[in-house]
């Protein structure tokens, strides 16, 4: 029978995988930090227990210290008693009274045998008396016998932390005096375990049993051993209960992680069948039908981009059709703008060429006579035309610098006054109307191109001469607010909505209807007048009101003196 391989699907090998990675590394992971806790909380109980060797080594100095300073103010005190019975006296209420001593004695080296003035403790074994020495003068000393009950109080009164040791406080010849927790059998161990040459205030681990930690430290002035033995409790209670605490979080690390990968493989299977469904959709022709993913915190990331891009490119193929509708919309706004800009610059362009070349055709006849009134007459119209033409060549030309922002700026300090003055008299037609100059010659001076401002205020003139009704005033006023100028140019005209007032800064934009053409023009007054403007720091505002008032706002900087400024 020839076996035939079966592939798993993504959920099955990513379960089985998990198992195995989870499985494996977890036990191997439990022995290792199993060993390493055992080690380490080892290493910290015979670090604990030589801390705990010191601090009773350090209770039983500060003990003795304390009882040597307490000793120290007896003997000032005696020294201004005059006689022995007093002193005798004295001794015995303080004995009395006195929580450290139980009783005092003055003594002579010259009557005692084996005395020796060079210790200031000595502790008696036999009688288990430890007595503090101190001299009163060369020949007298004093001898104090400490409580016993106050010493041991005092050397395990601060080892609350470590009630659960066995500390034993034995002399040099190995017999007990002071113990916490006192068990015989431990202790007759500990005695035998104990090593023939002991090393002096130094607190030694010795031991036995592996986690039992045992350490002794032996006084080398009291001659006093410190025996701190761990009990089998403390062992079970750090080491045996980390243990069962590693195990138990490894369990539950696995059973969670368990958990999780199999509510994680349960929403990549659903995942990846809606990306299924889509391209299975897509591939039968619809295009409409977008993924929806099951999205929470076990979504992989990849998943949600897939679907998205999916998703996204299915908008792209729904929305092709729309954009080459649009496509064609725009190709056939642009065919009309070409056609609106060769028909606007030829039909512009042709009438003052059509006048210069009559005229001029005119001049050059020799088969008439020409009076010089008639001359000078066409001559001024072959003047104005040229300026005309020049005008609209000088608009056309400017465009593609304001669309491109490199228009070159000079500004200057500039006297808006005259430049009104001088562009009037450039504006065609304009002399058969009144024009209200209301800006005074000492108008402050304006900070602009000098050029390009007279260009502005020529654009502004012509298109209210050409929109203005009738034997109606143009009027230009002038105004100063903080810094800025305010030029204002109005007229008499029709009301203009505001949608269409906004959009007047349009190119080849007019108020009149495109088939009459009422008025001439490129339609490029105001879209040139807001660019030139704003390229010299201001701005430009249109106002229409319906009491048929027309005006253009003007705004532009002041000129400073004291200010430096740059083309």
């Amino acid at each position: 029978m020839k076996f035939k391989f079966k592939r798993l699907k993504i959920v099955e090998q990513i379960i089985i995988i998990s198992l195995i990675g989870v499985l494996v590394p977890s036990v191997i992971s439990w022995f290792i930090i199993n060993n390493v806790s055992q080690q380490s909380l080892r290493r910290e109980l015979g670090y604990a227990a030589q801390n705990l060797a010191k601090t009773v080594e350090n209770n039983i100095f500060s003990i003795i210290n304390s009882s040597n300073h307490r000793l120290d103010e007896i003997i000032i005190s005696l020294e201004h008693i005059p006689n022995r019975t007093k002193q005798d006296t004295y001794l015995k209420d303080l004995a009395i009274n006195s929580d450290i001593f139980n009783s005092f004695e003055i003594i002579r080296p010259s009557e005692q045998e084996n005395f020796d003035t060079e210790d200031r403790t000595i502790f008696d074994s036999k009688t288990e008396q430890l007595w503090i020495l101190d001299k009163i003068h060369d020949d007298k000393y004093i001898k104090a016998e400490i409580n016993t009950k106050y010493l041991k109080a005092s050397i395990f009164n601060n080892l609350e932390d470590e009630k659960n040791r066995r500390v034993y406080i034995v002399d040099e010849n190995k017999k007990l005096i002071f113990s916490q927790n006192y068990n015989e059998e431990d202790f007759e161990k500990s005695i035998k375990q104990l090593p023939k040459n002991l090393a002096n205030d130094i607190a030694t681990r010795f031991e036995e049993i592996k986690n039992q930690p045992r350490v002794y430290l032996k006084m080398d002035d009291t001659g006093l051993i410190v025996i701190v033995n761990t009990t089998e409790e403390l062992t079970k209670s750090t080491i045996y209960k980390a243990r069962l605490k590693i195990l138990a979080a490894f369990l539950v690390a696995a059973a969670v992680t368990i958990f999780l990968t199999l509510l994680y493989s349960y929403y990549l299977y659903q995942n990846i069948r809606q990306l299924f469904k889509g391209v299975i959709a897509v591939s039968r022709g619809n295009y409409k039908k977008p993924i929806t993913p099951l999205i929470n915190v076990l979504t992989p990331r990849e998943i949600i981009f897939l679907a998205e891009e999916f998703n996204s490119m299915i908008e792209e193929i729904n929305a092709s059709y729309k954009q080459l509708k649009q496509k064609n919309k725009e190709l056939k706004q642009l065919d009309s703008f070409r056609s609106n800009l060769v028909d606007t610059v030829s039909h512009e362009l042709r009438t003052p060429l059509t006048s210069i070349r009559g005229y001029t055709s005119r001049l050059l006849r020799t088969d008439i006579e020409i009076d010089e009134e008639t001359k000078r007459k066409s001559l001024h119209i072959i003047k104005q035309q040229s300026e005309r033409l020049s005008r609209m060549i000088e608009d056309l030309l400017v465009i593609p610098d304001i669309e491109g922002a490199k228009l070159n700026i000079n500004s200057e300090k500039v006297n808006i006054h005259s430049i009104i003055e001088a562009s009037i008299y450039s504006v065609k037609n304009i002399e058969t109307r009144e024009v209200q100059n209301n800006i005074p010659n000492d108008f402050p001076d304006i900070l602009a191109d000098k050029d390009r401002l007279e260009q502005v205020i020529i654009n502004l003139l012509g298109n209210a001469n050409k929109y203005a009704y009738e034997d109606t005033p143009i009027v230009i006023d002038g105004k100063v607010e903080k810094d800025k100028a305010i030029i204002k140019v109005s007229n008499q005209a029709d009301f203009i909505d505001k949608q269409t007032l906004h959009s007047l800064f349009d190119k080849f934009i007019r108020i009149d209807d495109k088939t009459t053409r009422t008025t001439r023009g490129t339609g490029l007054g105001l879209y040139i007048v807001k660019g030139l403007v704003e390229a010299m720091n201001g701005n430009v505002h249109l106002k229409s009101t319906p009491e048929n008032v027309f005006s253009v706002k003007v705004t532009l900087p002041i000129y400073k003196e004291e200010e430096t400024y740059e083309a």
